[in-house]
């Protein structure tokens, strides 16, 4: 793939993961007669928050996608999406703090304290603020090796947030439980990818200590 072909396709994508956000605004002021319903806050809150695990399980599906298609470019929209799952997930976190608490700090720390759904989501938001902060070349770079060891919070992340929307649902529970099927299939990849990884390297050390050994 030729640099202008990426950065046309990299366009594409950014402005793709902003159409949820503008069809939210849309519907927030009510155009063309477009309309959030009857309770336009908790609307919102759900909304954002679907978004962010969707973009949360489409960031973890990348590596997945790559292995099974061949397709190596893809791994160059990882960082895009993973950051506009934090975007929208901290604008769940803020819809909440502001439209719904008007930042009343004492009833925000009451809703995490005696809610362990809530607890969950901000746990999984304080998590992810180290990986969107150290998401650029350059902590790459200074980070090295930790870099990879303190993005593998993706995985208890995503698995917090599965388990935040699961248990902010009251009746309907068959969709967290896509999501956490979801989750699931895409960890049980990796960790089969993992374990593939590990047999290789077992394999090519055992051939190295028999060609040692053979006078």
């Amino acid at each position: 793939m030729s640099p202008k072909t990426l950065r046309a396709m990299k366009v594409a994508v950014f402005i793709l993961c902003l159409l949820p956000l503008g069809k939210l605004a849309l519907e927030a002021f009510g155009v063309a007669g477009m309309s959030l319903g009857a309770n336009p806050v908790e609307e919102l809150l759900h909304r954002c928050g679907k978004w962010g695990l969707n973009f949360l399980l489409i960031t973890l599906a990348i590596t997945p996608l790559r292995r099974l298609s061949g397709w190596n470019a893809a791994i160059r929209f990882r960082r895009m999406l993973g950051l506009f799952a934090f975007f929208y997930i901290l604008l769940h976190f803020l819809v909440y703090a502001g439209l719904d608490q008007r930042f009343a700090m004492q009833y925000i720390v009451e809703d995490i304290v005696e809610r362990p759904y809530i607890t969950l989501g901000i746990i999984a938001l304080v998590l992810l603020l180290p990986l969107a902060i150290t998401s650029t070349n350059g902590m790459m770079r200074r980070l090295g090796r930790r870099w990879q060891k303190l993005h593998r919070l993706v995985y208890p992340i995503a698995i917090l947030a599965v388990w935040h929307f699961y248990w902010q649902v009251k009746q309907d529970i068959l969709e967290p439980l896509i999501y956490a099927g979801i989750l699931a299939l895409l960890l049980g990849v990796r960790y089969f990818y993992h374990l593939q990884r590990k047999r290789k390297q077992h394999a090519l050390t055992m051939d190295k200590k028999l060609r040692s050994e053979t006078p």
